[in-house]
């Protein structure tokens, strides 16, 4: 029986880079500088620690954030594209196609709306979303009562 090493810090940090920071215009070029290794070597590295490429694995978790994004919000599909650090909304589409098996507007709308899930009144809501400490003078009992 085999053992395997866990992945090296190194390429654990790319990792981690790529999930904090998956919204910016972030390529294999900046993760293999934060691993310290050239392109080409990093690439093999994450392949072998990790199963899929770099770029692979980028464009998974932004796959994943759009996917919530489109079952939790009203964001029309072109806004989850850039809200998730993509640039072309027909590769967005082709590529979650590919992911999920939809396109981003029938995974939608498998999915009851946003407002459907609340289950809060939308009175109370902002209600409790108001501020509780009152800062304006006019709030204040006036002076010497």
């Amino acid at each position: 029986m085999m053992a395997f090493a866990p992945p090296a810090r190194h390429l654990l940090r790319a990792k981690d880079l790529a999930d904090a920071r998956y919204v910016e215009p972030l390529g294999v070029d900046d993760l293999a500088a934060a691993a310290g290794l050239s392109r080409a070597h990093f690439s093999r590295e994450f392949r072998r620690a990790f199963g899929e490429s770099p770029h692979g694995y980028l464009l998974t978790r932004r796959l994943e954030r759009a996917a919530a994004l489109l079952r939790n919000t009203d964001r029309n599909v072109a806004e989850v594209c850039l809200d998730v650090g993509l640039t072309s909304v027909g590769s967005f589409t082709t590529s979650f196609k590919r992911t999920f098996g939809k396109t981003p507007t029938a995974y939608r709308e498998s999915f009851p709306p946003p407002a459907a899930q609340a289950l809060v009144p939308g009175c109370i809501v902002c209600a409790h979303a108001r501020p509780q400490v009152r800062t304006f003078r006019e709030d204040s009992p006036p002076a010497g009562s």
